[in-house]
């Protein structure tokens, strides 16, 4: 081959390889957003139904020593009080949640339920449907709504103020979908949810780190 040929060849290579990456990479690329976006979701979702679990449990024993032991209102300020030494960084057990532990667990005796569907949902969403709703059928109704239209707190809230499970209500089928929407203000809510993050024990380090970038990120601007 002679030089020129040998030269053109070269050139041509180069050329190639400084080509903007092409549409395929922008759908990989896109492809790799959407499983880190899904991945943290379902990693959310598996603290969030870990705690809604948990808190059924505890209300469930809190229930049954009140019945058959006879355990009056008080336990609900000395178990506050002594799970609050075992564990000074949560805040989710103070007597005020506990008591909703408790209505929690009046509100869904079967456990099934409370692992398929009550336990999709953030624990913000669960107080106002046990505060708000006495019926079965309808506290259900809600919570699948919730999960099939990926609805915030205020908007569930909304739809219960405005009585729309009597406007279109219908029995529940299934619960079927067990991850929201990316996109949806459940998924949102879900990923910042503050009671996850004091389950783990990761509000102080996630504090830390907020204000670290608030140290930071003027210093990179000026």
């Amino acid at each position: 081959m002679c030089l020129i040929a040998i030269i053109r060849a070269m050139n041509d290579l180069n050329t190639k390889n400084n080509k903007p990456p092409s549409n395929n990479y922008a759908t990989f690329l896109d492809d790799l957003k959407q499983r880190v976006r899904n991945a943290r979701l379902r990693a959310s979702l598996s603290v969030n139904r870990e705690l809604i679990l948990l808190y059924w449990q505890i209300g469930k024993d809190i229930l049954l020593r009140q019945q058959d032991e006879g355990w009056g209102a008080k336990v609900i300020e000395r178990l506050a009080n002594d799970l609050k030494k075992e564990f000074p960084e949560m805040k989710g057990f103070s007597p005020r949640n506990l008591k909703f532990m408790r209505g929690l667990a009046e509100a869904y005796s079967d456990e099934q339920i409370v692992k398929q569907a009550v336990s999709l949902i953030p624990w913000g969403h669960n107080i106002r449907i046990i505060q708000k709703i006495k019926d079965k059928e309808q506290r259900e109704w809600y919570v699948q709504q919730t999960i099939q239209n990926g609805w915030s707190r205020n908007v569930l809230i909304h739809h219960i103020d405005s009585s729309l499970y009597q406007r279109q209500g219908q029995a529940v089928t299934n619960f079927e979908r067990t991850l929201p929407e990316t996109q949806s203000d459940l998924a949102h809510q879900l990923l910042k949810d503050p009671y996850n993050f004091d389950f783990l024990s990761l509000e102080k380090s996630a504090h830390e780190r907020e204000l670290e970038r608030g140290l930071i990120e003027p210093k990179l601007i000026s």
